[in-house]
């Protein structure tokens, strides 16, 4: 066995993870005994089902439009974005055979679709992840030795760079899963619970299909007023099919020895096929948490403001998956809260508003955000000026507010004060008045001492 290139014995047991069910199974039983009964519900065929297909590529495309960013986490605990040598590369361009956008489409995929998503990493002499890439979930299985440590066995795959059967550790793979139900390290796709009602789906359109062919007639009987025997009834039954059935539908057939043809029909039960379509197809939109209406099944909702039916989507749908991947990108990158550095998608052109309530919006925090940040919110550049907060001139400042609120404290704890004598503007007067006290205090000085004698 090969690891990391190099030919080695196992010291060690590694036993695939039993997720309790068989580790690929291909077909799904409905129900006990479906198999034998012929009702077969086959992974791939449920992809061909338009609101399985709608939902997967819906959610796929509106992940991978949005912008991964590089964010660095600030002392005041402000996450903004930035670049990094080591990093931003390998979010921009993750391999040589894709594009950004078509390697988050196909991460998520084929997480949708097989409930896992491997990511190989690739490296420098240095050791810094410079390329990821996507493997087919059904050329991974996930290993466990009798350590409890995880490997993964990878099959060849041309555009990873893997040539054979080869063993490598967790640190190397980026697995990204959910729903796993059975196993920690098995993730399972939501067509596990909407196989039957894409199955129904198809097999409706199926059946409709050959119905309409038939120029939406279902069939009739050719009766005879006498008993016929099986030969010549079933020449009768060849030569009406060939003769007027499919393409020769609607042709005038001319009957003898009392033959009669009675048309079947369909009772209105029985042919609201629209019906039963939609009622599958709102399954399969449950099992992916999408909104119905999304994918062209069911009512738009009475609510016409885009953005809180697009919160509503992003809650509902995309933000489990969003969270979960930049998760696994900063543990596969090395990166993470603990080293004040991560990734981001940027959900701002998910979550646009209309023009006129982005406008609103933008003005009503002229006194939070710049007039620059105001205007990047609208794809606009700077302008002279513009790197400060604009306020009205009675509005005051927090601290300002606080320190005149402690100046009415402190004077109305304060003592009364005593009012002082007014000053005496005139020269002379104020001579007499001093010699007037001078002589005053001089007589009590005699006076107290005349006492004491």
């Amino acid at each position: 066995m090969r690891l990391l290139g190099l030919e080695i014995n196992r010291s060690k047991r590694l036993a695939p993870a039993d997720d309790r069910r068989g580790w690929r199974r291909v077909v799904y039983e409905a129900f006990a005994g479906a198999w034998q009964q012929n009702v077969e519900i086959k992974t791939e065929e449920c992809f061909a089902y338009h609101a399985v297909f709608a939902c997967m590529t819906l959610i796929a495309s509106d992940i991978a439009k949005l912008r991964v960013k590089l964010v660095k986490q600030s002392d005041q605990g402000i996450w903004s974005e930035t670049t990094n040598g080591a990093y931003s590369p390998v979010l921009r361009k993750p391999n040589g055979y894709q594009t950004r956008i078509q390697f988050f489409e196909g991460w998520i995929l084929s997480k949708l679709a097989r409930g896992n998503t491997y990511v190989l990493k690739g490296r420098d002499g240095r050791g810094v992840v410079t390329s990821l890439h996507v493997l087919d979930p059904n050329r991974v299985k996930p290993l466990v030795s009798d350590r409890g440590e995880v490997f993964y066995e990878l099959n060849a795959d041309n555009l990873a760079g893997i040539d054979g059967p080869v063993v490598v550790p967790a640190r190397e793979i980026i697995h990204d899963r959910w729903n796993c139900l059975f196993h920690p390290l098995v993730g399972l796709s939501p067509i596990y619970a909407n196989g039957l009602a894409a199955t129904q789906g198809l097999k409706a359109q199926h059946n409709s299909a050959i119905l309409f062919a038939n120029q939406s007639r279902p069939g009739g009987i050719l009766s005879a007023p006498g008993r016929i025997g099986s030969e010549t009834a079933d020449q009768l039954k060849a030569d009406w099919q060939a003769n007027y059935g499919g393409a020769n539908t609607g042709k005038i057939a001319v009957l003898g020895d009392g033959l009669k043809y009675e048309a079947m029909t369909l009772s209105p039960k029985d042919a609201l096929i629209v019906d039963q379509m939609r009622w599958t197809a709102e399954i399969v939109c449950s099992t992916f948490h999408v909104p119905a209406y999304k994918v062209g099944v069911g009512q738009l909702p009475a609510n016409t403001n885009v953005q809180s039916l697009n919160v509503e989507y992003y809650s509902q749908c995309l933000q489990g998956l969003i969270e979960a991947a930049e998760l696994c990108l900063d543990e596969g990158l090395g990166i993470g809260e603990q080293f004040k550095l991560g990734t981001e998608f940027d959900v701002d052109n998910l979550l646009r508003m209309d023009s006129a309530t982005q406008v609103d919006v933008v003005q009503k925090a002229k006194g939070v955000l710049t007039l620059d940040e105001q205007r990047r919110k609208l794809d606009m550049g700077p302008v002279p000026g513009g790197n400060t907060i604009y306020l009205q001139q009675q509005d005051h400042s927090l601290a300002a507010i606080a320190a005149r609120d402690e100046l009415l404290i402190a004077g109305t704890n304060a003592p009364p004060a005593v009012p002082e004598e007014p000053a005496n503007d005139n020269p002379a007067d104020a001579v007499a008045a001093s010699l007037a006290l001078a002589a005053r205090v001089r007589r009590r000085i005699r006076m107290k001492g005349a006492s004491n004698a």
